[in-house]
């Protein structure tokens, strides 16, 4: 599924019209029958008495088209005007004209007492995608007003009040139960905070096809198992004459004495994903005590002066368990210390196949990774919001701002596929594609989940999948499985072993 920023949006609304030939009327019809439906369904198709809120563009002539399908299928129905009638223009003016024909009851806001307790619900079509900044009056006092109604409100297209393209919540914004998005879903849908203004989400076909988003280079998709399937043309099947060489070799250099278990969960993680081999490289003081814990699981153990860290490694001894491997995955669990981005450095140029980079080794590179040199070989980074601040020298309340206009940014910029973890993690590529997933909960936000990824999709790149297919399946099957494990733990319960132990590939 395709989602789009406003401008992108306009642009592919001015092709279905001016190219395509389709009437705007026939547009706005079909986009006020697909609203009135989501609102009838709201209440199990029960007859209803709503208020429409109608704004003085397109998003309010959408709502009088709704309007008038609701009448006609026997509900009660008032219209809102949020000004006089007569400023409406264009197809919204011929809008409200049939509406007015067919006697439909309206009003014009004015501010003082409105009686909203004689409705069941509110239709908001108040403000559009092209709206900026905060609400201005009257929409403010509008949106305020319904907000307090405590009424169930269904938003047309976003919630008023709504930043379309970076999810920020003005003051004031409707605060929906349900969102009917107009042929694509829009950024702000499936961005924080938006998300939450936005209730329910559901996109409904008007009458643009969707080859003509391909068509005008749109690059922004919603992760689902059908986009994993038709559009990165992802298959997993075990061949019946296959060993374990077949799959894949990963090497994690992970761990330390403080975070064994980091290391531990993402070379099971990796196995878990079907790789047919795993060596998990420790300090070598580590490397005894480990023995057993992942029975499948080849221990290397590193030279480290008696340390049980990192710090006295040598990158070349690491690099000399590089040769047979199919992807690499360092980080969890190493710790930061001194020489580190030297350190972290060697490995990066001295790697050649697929790399994974996490957790501390993000720290490590943050001061110095823009002036490295490009890998030829696939590399995947996967920060958390911290982690992203750090690589960008900016605060985490910049990164949240707008996770995918940023993440799209970074990856364009240094040449590598982008793993922006959270709620809505975002899945970037050098490309300038952009995924946003689906699935997972709260209950992830529990130490050794990013742990668990990082060893998934090392896992992936072994098997041969590129690293956007390895990126996006990872991201998706990582949290369908903390889905499955919080639908059975609750979220409190849920620890990040948890989602190894529901993994199915």
């Amino acid at each position: 599924m395709y989602i789009v920023t406003s401008e992108e949006m306009r642009h592919l609304d001015r092709y279905a019209i001016d190219s395509v030939g389709i009437p705007v009327l026939a547009l706005m019809e079909n986009a006020g029958r697909a609203v009135a439906e989501a609102a009838q369904s709201h209440f199990g198709g029960e007859k209803r008495n709503w208020l429409i809120l109608a704004g003085k563009g397109n998003n309010g002539g959408d709502a009088l088209v709704a309007a008038r399908h609701l009448v006609e299928w026997g509900h009660r129905v008032t219209i809102l005007y949020a000004e006089e009638p007569d400023r409406l223009t264009g197809e919204a003016a011929v809008q409200r004209n049939i509406a007015a024909a067919l006697g439909i009851s309206s009003t014009v806001y004015q501010t003082g007492p409105f009686n909203w307790r004689g409705f069941d619900g509110i239709l908001d079509g108040l403000l559009g995608t092209g709206t900026k900044g905060a609400p201005r009056e009257p929409y403010a006092s509008v949106i305020k007003e319904a907000n307090e109604s405590g009424l169930p409100i269904i938003s047309i297209d976003i919630p008023s009040g709504l930043d379309a393209d970076t999810g920020a919540v003005h003051d004031p914004c409707i605060q929906a139960v349900r969102t009917v998005a107009l042929a694509f879903l829009k950024q702000g849908l499936v961005q924080y905070p938006g998300v939450g203004a936005a209730g329910e989400v559901m996109a409904a076909p008007i009458g643009i096809p969707e080859e003509i988003a391909d068509k005008h280079g749109i690059k922004t998709f919603l992760l689902t198992d059908r986009l994993l399937r038709e559009r990165l043309g992802i298959e997993r099947i075990r061949l019946v004459n296959t060993h374990k060489g077949t799959y894949g070799h990963v090497l994690a250099v992970a761990g330390s004495r403080q975070m064994s278990g980091a290391g531990l969960l993402c070379a099971k993680a990796a196995l878990r994903t079907g790789c047919g081999l795993v060596t998990w490289a420790v300090p070598d003081q580590l490397a005894g005590p480990l023995i057993g814990h992942v029975p499948e699981v080849m221990l290397a153990g590193i030279a480290d002066g008696g340390r049980g860290d990192w710090s006295a490694t040598s990158p070349q001894d690491i690099l000399s368990w590089v040769a047979d491997k199919d992807a690499v995955a360092v980080g969890p669990g190493i710790g930061r210390f001194l020489q580190g981005e030297k350190w972290l450095s060697a490995l990066w140029n001295g790697i050649p196949c697929p790399l994974v980079l996490d957790a501390d080794a993000l720290n490590m590179m943050a001061n110095a990774f823009e002036k490295w040199p490009r890998r030829q070989a696939a590399t995947i980074l996967t920060p958390h919001p911290g982690e992203m601040a750090r690589l960008l020298k900016i605060s985490v309340q910049e990164v949240q701002k707008d996770r995918i206009g940023l993440a799209r940014e970074f990856s364009l910029r240094y040449g590598v596929t982008l793993v922006l973890k959270g709620a809505q993690t975002v899945i970037a590529t050098p490309e300038g594609a952009a995924f946003v997933n689906t699935t997972g909960n709260p209950g992830m936000a529990t130490g050794g989940t990013g742990d668990v990824l990082t060893g998934m999709i090392a896992s992936l790149l072994a098997q041969g999948h590129n690293a956007v297919q390895a990126a996006c399946l990872g991201v998706y099957l990582h949290g369908r499985a903390g889905d499955q494990a919080a639908a059975r733990l609750g979220e409190s319960a849920l620890i990040a072993s948890d989602i190894i132990d529901r993994l199915s590939i």
